[in-house]
């Protein structure tokens, strides 16, 4: 029987209502809430761990990812592009990331590695995306999948890349904002 009927005083406390906002409690987007070339970065990021860590070949890795549950909502021709994409021009991508770090490549978490590879793939390639909403989508995927602070360091290094491969575009957002950039967060 239901104690629905019983007084206030005797029923059991609810539990806290859950946040409907489109966060999580990380500051994560949920799911629900996601566009389909956000989950495309997503299935791109976890694709290009592959590569970096096991060094798998990049069809293998395009079979596997397509296989995952929920693909389907991912902008499927975004993901190809991000995946192939980064693989293809790799080299290229670090020799541009490079020197904006504190350290060796190899001591950055491929985790990392993969999303600002994501970030300047898009800076050069994905002119219809602001160069704002790169940073944006790669400090949110630092967030979900990297380590505690990392999404600051992805911030950092594509923050200083954004100038150089996104300058006429960084240059109107000065120029609107009386010659002051926001840091971007």
């Amino acid at each position: 029987m239901s104690d629905s009927n019983a007084p206030s005083s005797q029923r059991a406390p609810r539990p806290p209502r859950q946040s409907r906002t489109g966060t999580t409690s990380t500051g994560a987007r949920k799911a629900g809430s996601k566009s389909g070339r956000s989950r495309a970065r997503e299935f791109a990021l976890q694709a290009l761990y592959q590569h970096l860590v096991g060094g798998n070949d990049a069809a293998a890795i395009d079979l596997f990812t397509r296989d995952l549950a929920g693909f389907h909502k991912a902008d499927a021709a975004h993901y190809d592009a991000l995946l192939h994409g980064c693989i293809t021009t790799a080299q290229y991508m670090d020799e541009l990331i490079a020197p904006q770090l504190d350290r060796k490549m190899s001591e950055i978490s491929p985790i990392e590695h993969a999303v600002m590879w994501i970030g300047v793939y898009e800076f050069q390639h994905c002119q219809d995306v602001p160069w704002r909403v790169v940073i944006n989508e790669c400090i949110e995927l630092a967030k979900e999948f990297g380590g505690t602070d990392g999404h600051k360091y992805v911030n950092g290094v594509l923050g200083s890349l954004a100038p150089q491969l996104r300058a006429a575009e960084v240059a109107a957002d000065k120029s609107d904002k009386g010659g002051k950039a926001d840091p971007v967060s």
